[in-house]
């Protein structure tokens, strides 16, 4: 059995969760792929000595190749994960979305690597007034971004089936957790949340804030990926990676407020371009095949962020 693991983007958030859940299983060889545009060195500091580094683009063949000839498992999740920066600069994350995970695929079947797990999202089933969303539903992305990570999930499904390269594709649903970034304009709302109460700040909250998410403590989603990894049967399929619940944005904003012991009122700001109204994961495709099961609630993963971004995060 081979036991040499790539993390495309794996000084990410999420990319590096998945970095250390391999550690805590025993993995031998983790080799992880960063141009650090959005990956910071700094989220693998307490593992750096247990893996491999290259800083290199996905988009670049010659670069990527030889990092991905032979592994076991490659978990695909670099990308430019924003859909504000997306609708800003079209052709630049299309590049990197599309084109470097059109690249991957290609290097990964002439490497003949044993299965590619894509980070896709939630982002493809648009604004269907139906939930929870279904694997089944019909894409209708409503932005750059969307579209960008709808065409890597049908390029990894056409690659299983024309190819036989295998293939496991999950969306996933609003992660939160430790090392989000919060300072970037584009960061996920939950890590601004984090920001905002210890700076004793108020947040801005796009539109009424009564829209809801799916969101998914990052530990829960570094333990899908690895179930998927193993998952029989799956080559060529995409499955939800959420929680199956939902909570609105002021929700979670009274609930950081609750823990942190402060009342802080938010501000709102006018809609932005290319949000969903509401988001919430069918999960049983997932259970059933991969075997996902969720540890974490949404109180308790925000008590955890909130105690690393306290004491570890620089805020």
């Amino acid at each position: 059995m081979r036991d040499h693991y790539v993390v495309t983007g794996g000084a990410g958030f999420i990319g590096s969760a998945i970095v250390r859940s391999l550690l805590e299983e025993g993995a031998r060889r983790i080799v992880v792929v960063d141009s650090l545009v959005t990956g910071r060195e700094s989220n693998l500091e307490e593992v750096r000595q247990s893996i491999e580094f290259h800083r290199a683009d996905i988009r670049n063949y010659e670069e990527v190749a030889p990092l991905l000839r032979g592994a076991a498992v490659v978990f695909h999740e670099a990308a430019i994960p924003s859909v504000p920066r997306s609708i800003e600069e079209p052709e630049f994350t299309h590049d990197v979305n599309v084109n470097g995970t059109f690249t991957l695929l290609c290097a990964a079947r002439v490497g003949e690597v044993g299965r590619v797990v894509y980070a896709a999202s939630s982002s493809a089933y648009g604004d269907s007034q139906v939930l929870p969303k279904v694997e089944t539903m019909a894409p209708s992305p409503k932005s750059p971004y969307a579209l960008h990570k709808l065409a890597g999930e049908y390029y990894a499904s056409v690659f299983a089936s024309v190819y036989g390269l295998d293939t496991v594709s999950l969306r996933y649903f609003n992660v939160y957790g430790p090392r989000q970034d919060p300072s970037s304009p584009y960061s996920g709302v939950l890590s601004i949340f984090m920001k905002s109460v210890l700076e004793r700040c108020p947040p801005t909250i796009f539109g009424d804030g009564e829209q809801s998410r799916d969101f998914t403590y990052v530990e829960d989603v570094a333990a899908l990926n690895l179930k998927a990894a193993r998952a029989r049967n799956v080559s060529g399929k995409t499955y939800n990676g959420g929680n199956g619940g939902r909570i609105t944005l002021n929700g979670a904003w009274a609930l950081v407020q609750k823990i942190e012991g402060v009342e802080i009122p938010a501000r709102y700001g006018p809609p932005r371009a290319g949000d969903v109204r509401h988001s919430q994961a069918d999960t049983a495709a997932a259970a059933r095949d991969l075997g996902h099961a969720p540890r974490f609630s949404f109180e308790e993963g925000m008590r955890r962020t909130l105690a690393w971004y306290r004491h570890d995060g620089g805020l």
